[in-house]
């Protein structure tokens, strides 16, 4: 059942108080996105990609967009929400040809909550910009502002961007939003989550009020109905599901186990065949159960949020490039992890609360492939779980097993080959100084130091230059310091060689040149 509401007072949770609602059944034939009206080149594109025919929030809500109205749409993860608001985003911005790639002024305006999914959806969104010459980029932090900035001076059309980092290149003046056309905030409801609101709000009043806007989301709450109370005009509730809906080719699994015998459950299930997602509360945990899965031949990586970005996205890339079958993940990865074919879902430890729990597991059964989801629970966390999925609405029976059980068997079903783990790489040592240069005699400066040896690395250090000459002798009596370059090793991984000697300003007799430190700073001084 699609919800189709029109606006006419404020929303409240899931319904709008005041308005008018009319229901219609989608129809269960295939709807292709060329017959929804999406634009030649851009179905094309999609084709392309495999993707023909519409999801039903696609389905539902790709007349309103195509067509400039704001949308408040809500359907559960793995829907297809980024779709549904890329396509219309891409297509109306590319009619406009004349006014692509401004500097420092983009068109299209993307929020999302984390690094991870504003990934995602550049991912999705980039190639359907391309075949209007339109760019993309991300701004978010833990990376590099300034290559941001450099980006953006180049002019983009679509930024997709996390709300702090935007802010502070707005501060910097690197961009501005005067120019945003069509501006939309995904997982609204996250981002209340994360206190994030503020920020938004502080963003979207940078944008023309005469803009189109998007917003969409899982649920409806915690603050996102004075969003659209402020910034929405005229819009259309799109809503295709409840919110507290999960996928109906999800089936859940509540597994009871000691303490003692957990860390065993959890290796076995993580040691099949297909993509696995394991879920913890910290950061610590999933770290040690990355490492602990790894040393077992069982190859995982890790996602939280110690991991600076190059590293989230080399763990991310192993992942959805199948070098690794297991990701070990902490909630704020959640919202940001879109990797098809991912069968099993475990947590590891039960959530918090079950929003949290329906967003971990709709990390898999998406776009209509069937998963599994498995909740590991200790006997003391009985009655907290049992609430938690009430609040779910997922109906399941706790099964008390242990790694060997035949249930746990028939989950995980073919177990992978072991992998050997690869040795840990050999630490490197470190450059030695090198010897510092005589002073020179009287009136004339000292002789730069030999270079030292550098560090055995990768590959083997190499022998250090020899430092250049000092600087040649002034007046009667004395001499300007002179220095000389040290030496540098020329081995990959090699340590630096000694600096330079510094010929200081003699009285008549010859200095000693002192020994360089392995810092490689060395001295010569005469007296």
């Amino acid at each position: 059942m699609v919800l189709r509401h029109l606006r006419c007072a404020a929303p409240c949770t899931g319904t709008l108080k005041g308005c008018s609602i009319s229901a219609s059944q989608t129809s269960s034939a295939p709807t292709t996105f060329a017959e929804l009206g999406v634009p030649t080149p851009v179905a094309r594109a999609l084709a392309a990609d495999g993707k023909v025919d519409a999801f039903p929030i696609q389905q539902d809500t790709l007349p309103d967009t195509l067509g400039g109205r704001d949308v408040l749409g809500r359907g559960k993860t793995g829907s297809g929400k980024t779709l549904a608001f890329s396509i219309p985003m891409v297509a109306r911005l590319g009619a406009q040809k004349d006014a692509a790639n401004l500097p420092q002024r983009p068109r299209g305006l993307i929020l999302a909550p984390t690094r991870e999914l504003a990934t995602q959806i550049d991912a999705v969104i980039a190639p359907l910009a391309q075949v209007y010459g339109m760019r993309t980029t991300t701004v978010f932090g833990g990376v590099s502002a300034n290559k941001q900035i450099s980006v953006l001076r180049r002019g983009v059309d679509i930024v997709v961007a996390c709300p702090g980092r935007l802010e502070d290149l707005l501060q910097q003046r690197a961009l501005t939003l005067d120019a945003v056309e069509i501006s939309i905030l995904d997982e609204a409801d996250h981002m209340a989550d994360l206190g994030f609101l503020p920020g938004v709000t502080r963003i979207l009043q940078k944008t023309p009020t005469d803009g189109q806007r998007m917003f969409f989301s899982a649920t409806l709450d915690n603050g996102v109905d004075k969003l659209v109370r402020r910034f929405l005009h005229n819009e259309v509730l799109h809503s295709v599901d409840a919110p507290e809906s999960h996928v109906s080719a999800m089936t859940h699994h509540v597994f009871e186990v000691p303490n003692d015998d957990k860390k065993d459950l959890v290796a076995r299930l993580a040691s099949g065949m297909g993509r696995r997602i394991l879920f913890t509360r910290t950061k610590h945990q999933a770290k040690r159960y990355a490492k602990q899965l790894t040393k077992q031949g069982i190859p995982a990586v890790d996602l939280h949020g110690d991991l600076s970005q190059p590293q989230r996205d080399r763990n991310l890339a192993a992942f959805g490039g199948g070098r690794t079958r297991v990701l070990v993940a902490t909630d704020v990865a959640a919202r940001g992890v879109h990797v098809d074919d991912v069968e099993l879902v475990v947590h590891v430890d039960p959530p918090a609360e079950h929003k949290a729990y329906l967003h971990r597991s709709g990390r898999t059964a998406r776009a209509g492939s069937a998963g599994d989801v498995v909740t590991v629970m200790l006997p003391e966390q009985r009655r907290d779980t049992q609430m938690l999925l009430r609040k779910a609405k997922v109906q399941v029976t706790p099964v008390a097993v242990t790694a060997e059980s035949a249930e746990v068997a028939r989950l995980v079903g073919e177990i992978a080959p072991h992998v050997e783990p690869a040795p840990p790489a050999p630490p490197q040592q470190q450059g030695r100084g090198g010897q510092g240069g005589r002073g020179g005699r009287g009136g004339q400066a000292g002789r730069g130091g030999q270079g030292g040896r550098g560090g055995q690395g990768a590959g083997g250090g190499g022998r250090g230059r020899r430092g250049g000459r000092g600087g040649s002798g002034g007046g009667t009596g004395g001499a300007p310091r002179g220095g000389s370059e040290g030496g540098r090793s020329t081995g990959a991984g090699g340590g630096p060689g000694g600096s330079a000697g510094r010929g200081s300003a003699g009285r008549g007799s010859a200095g000693r040149g002192s020994a360089g430190r392995d810092s490689g700073r060395s001295r010569s001084r005469s007296y």
